[in-house]
């Protein structure tokens, strides 16, 4: 049996492979590599309001990887009348798509949970002087 592998990848973000629903240290390397080049891509794109990045701000909540390299995304924003709501699905959908391995991205914008600082990582908190 082999031990659990942190992959860098932890944040409050469910994460489904092929129709199944993945804990980060369940997930084999192949895969995982695949899911950091994906978050590596999220990662590049920050909030306008906030200067910090979607994926560690909590505002992804869904990632769903599918055969033939589609990718489906699920994120929120900050605030539901954000004036770059439609811009940022966009970029977002952008930066993933030219991950190696991605076929296509599809991006769903929800608000169910809505967005609270509890999303975000430990570090960004931190950086902003929430904790």
């Amino acid at each position: 049996m082999t031990q659990p592998t942190d992959h860098g990848i932890a944040a409050p973000t469910t994460m489904i492979l092929y129709g199944e629903v993945r804990n980060f240290e369940e997930i084999p390397e192949d895969e995982a590599a695949f899911l950091e080049g994906v978050i590596a891509a999220l990662r590049t794109v920050n909030d306008p309001e906030i200067p910090v990045n979607i994926y560690d701000l909590g505002l992804i909540y869904r990632i769903e990887v599918k055969n033939g390299g589609v990718v489906e995304i699920d994120m929120t924003l900050t605030a539901p009348g954000c004036p770059v709501a439609g811009q940022m699905l966009g970029w977002v959908q952008e930066a993933v798509a030219v991950v190696p391995g991605v076929s296509d991205v599809k991006m769903k914008l929800v608000f169910d949970p809505p967005w609270d600082k509890s999303r975000m990582s430990d570090e960004v908190q931190l950086e902003l002087g929430l904790i």
